[in-house]
């Protein structure tokens, strides 16, 4: 019933080994979440110019 044992269960990435490390995975992740967020409004504005008028 303990499945946070289980050897069998392996985590996605290995974890990076130093703060630096993390901390550029993280500014990473960070920085993609950010640049889609700016498409996904870019798209939603250029889709909304001709329903004001």
């Amino acid at each position: 019933m303990d499945n946070k044992t289980d050897p069998s269960r392996k985590p996605a990435k290995p974890a990076p080994k130093s703060r630096d490390e993390r901390l550029k995975a993280a500014l990473k992740a960070n920085l993609q979440r950010r640049k889609a967020q700016a498409r996904a409004r870019t798209t939603s504005d250029e889709s909304d110019d001709g329903k004001d008028e």
